[in-house]
């Protein structure tokens, strides 16, 4: 298993986790963002990151049927744990704005299913699919996910197994510290990308 420091590394290397000055989707400041694609665009890191939180699942949780993910950013993660848990992976989709199980995707009443995700913040996403398990009548069992950066504001009540928990800080701009004022911010959010 790898230790945090070993998936720090991991992170940085692949430029999953940057430090410097963003301004984040949410109009904040942070010296730290998060882009967990950046470690998935790397297969030996991303098998080497998911096989150490699939080994902190098995510890945690003794029976998996079946693993969902929130599409987009969850699909990655969620197919190598369940390669490597052996357990079948399906996924949400947004359709109108809500999570919903499309492509012929179904939940066994009464399975036991694991949420997972690449980075866990608020929890948003998590929550809108436990309310797809729920709905088949089937078990939620937990969370899982890369990275939780989660902070007091999280959403979600039960444990997050994760592979990395950060606290990364958040400014208004009206409330910079000193450091950060000397840097030029850049907004690497998703959400600003143009189609």
């Amino acid at each position: 298993m790898l230790s945090y420091k070993e998936s720090l590394k991991i992170l940085k290397e692949t430029d999953a986790l940057l430090e410097g000055h963003f301004i984040l989707s949410s109009g904040l400041h942070s010296k730290q963002y998060v882009q967990c694609a950046k470690l998935l665009s790397h297969p030996n890191h991303a098998t080497n990151i998911c096989g150490s939180l699939s080994e902190k699942i098995k510890n945690e949780i003794k029976e998996i049927d079946l693993i969902l993910t929130p599409a987009i950013g969850g699909i990655v993660v969620g197919y190598e744990l369940g390669r490597q848990l052996k357990t079948e992976t399906i996924f949400a989709e947004r359709v109108e704005g809500k999570f919903v199980l499309r492509r012929g995707f179904e939940i066994a009443k009464n399975s036991k299913v694991l949420v997972v995700e690449d980075v866990i913040t608020t929890g948003n996403s998590a929550l809108e699919c436990s309310k797809i398990i729920k709905n088949y009548k089937a078990e939620l069992i937990g969370f899982a996910c890369i990275i939780d950066r989660s902070n007091s504001s999280l959403l979600i009540k039960n444990k997050i197994i994760s592979q990395v928990k950060l606290k990364i800080e958040t400014f208004k701009e009206n409330e910079l510290p000193n450091d950060l004022k000397q840097i030029k911010p850049i907004k690497p959010g998703s959400r600003n990308i143009s189609k």
